[in-house]
């Protein structure tokens, strides 16, 4: 692992996405009247994206393990694609942009497992960060 004992803890804050598209609006329906036949979609993801993106670094060996002071999962749903959106924020010495990405795809994972009983056409995109503060670099829009 990359020695970070020397840096500074800082605000941390990073944004990561993933994009779910389905196959029907009769899959949106179901997700939205929470009737698909594994559960409710969007608390049963929201609670896998949290523990994915707490056990990061138990699974990627060069990321630190770190205190998640926040995280927050949210949903857009515009037409037949839902967009995740995970916040992840703390103060340390490192980042917390791989675990936010973690966490986002681990909730389009879990909603593809949901899914894939009603709806064959499910893909998951856009795997990504969309914002970062705090440390050396800024990225943000």
């Amino acid at each position: 692992m990359v020695d970070i004992t020397q840096k500074q803890n800082t605000h941390r804050t990073a944004i990561a996405q993933a994009i779910v598209k389905v196959g029907s609006s009769e899959t949106i329906t179901a997700i939205q009247n929470r009737t698909v036949p594994k559960g409710d979609v969007f608390a049963m993801s929201k609670a896998a994206g949290f523990l994915g993106l707490k056990k990061t670094p138990e699974l990627l060996p060069d990321c630190h393990p770190l205190p998640i002071e926040y995280a927050g999962i949210d949903y857009e749903i515009e037409g037949l694609q839902i967009t995740v959106k995970v916040t992840v924020k703390t103060f340390y010495k490192t980042g917390v942009e791989v675990e936010a990405m973690h966490g986002a795809s681990v909730v389009a994972l879990n909603m593809y497992d949901m899914l894939k009983p009603i709806d064959k056409a499910i893909e998951i995109h856009q795997i990504k960060l969309l914002r970062k503060t705090g440390g050396k670099s800024d990225i943000g829009n």
